[in-house]
């Protein structure tokens, strides 16, 4: 075996250690604030380039074998070959490469925010499990979807923590089951959405709902939508909005940051265009 293989194993292995300490360490999940929630996926990529630099010439020396091309025609074909963005599975490595204007960094960082979410949020499939805990449904499941959120996270400073979810989503099917599709972290509604942490990038598009009418009380649920001025009829309130993003943990036609659709998308920033992740999104119908 050459020394190019040993050492792309080894890195790979340590790599590996890393990303399920992150995953699998209690409490992790907290540590992913708006500076440092790239830096795992940022050490599994610096520990496997140096070997995937070096296996590079062993992988072109088995293709030289077969197809009798020079290691330097092979390493050429490699290196101008452009790799396609791959769609989101949640089943498979998460590549959120090939987005104009995404830094590595926010590749990262999108790409560890979803990745500790599929390994936490499960915790909350039940949605009898989340109501129990405090999570209290909007009334919103005549929609197809059903947002259970704990009022009182809101506003504290703990933002994009899977352990402990604004929000949660749950699919409804016909008969009245609901199935945990994604979660939705929301940030205080002092937060305006010029001033959203910069995680994702373009990856990410914050939204508001400004235009919802809720009953009054300490658990608010859907009742309306504001009138054409933008007020709600008495005595259902229109609630300070908060920038929100979604993170689902299934495949979606828009990716994994996507918002719902219809009066479900919201509102994003002034003189920004909702943009739909199609490079990420899943192929088929979203039901």
């Amino acid at each position: 075996m050459r020394f190019a293989d040993t050492a792309c194993a080894g890195l790979g292995i340590i790599a590996v250690g890393i990303a399920l300490g992150v995953l699998l360490t209690p409490g992790a999940a907290r540590e992913i604030r708006l500076v440092n929630a790239g830096i795992p996926a940022f050490l599994v990529a610096a520990l496997a380039l140096p070997a995937m630099i070096l296996g590079g010439t062993t992988v072109h020396g088995h293709a030289d074998d077969a197809h009798g091309h020079s290691a330097a025609d092979a390493t050429g074909e490699v290196a101008s070959a452009a790799v396609p963005p791959k769609p989101y599975n949640p089943t498979q490595p998460i590549d959120l490469s090939g987005v104009e204007g995404v830094t590595p960094e926010q590749q990262a960082r999108a790409e560890n925010l979803v990745a500790i979410t599929l390994a936490r949020l499960p915790a909350f499939a039940d949605y009898r499990v989340a109501e129990n805990l405090g999570w209290r449904s909007i009334g919103d499941e005549l929609t197809g979807f059903e947002h259970f959120i704990k009022w009182d996270l809101i506003d504290d400073d703990d933002a994009l923590n899977p352990d402990a979810p604004e929000s949660l989503v749950y699919r409804v099917g016909t008969n009245g089951s609901r199935t945990l599709v994604s979660v939705m972290f929301l940030l205080p509604p002092n937060v305006p959405l010029g001033g959203v942490p910069d995680v994702g990038g373009r990856l990410m598009q914050w939204h508001i709902h400004d235009d919802l009418c809720f009953t009054p009380g300490a658990t608010p649920r859907v009742a309306g939508v504001t009138t054409v001025g933008g007020s709600c009829t008495a005595p259902l309130e229109k609630l300070a909005p908060s920038p929100m993003i979604h993170v689902w943990i299934v495949p979606h036609p828009c990716g994994p940051f996507a918002a719902l659709e219809g009066v479900g998308a919201g509102q994003v920033k002034d003189g920004d265009t909702k943009w739909c992740d199609h490079a990420h999104g899943a192929a088929g119908t979203f039901s």
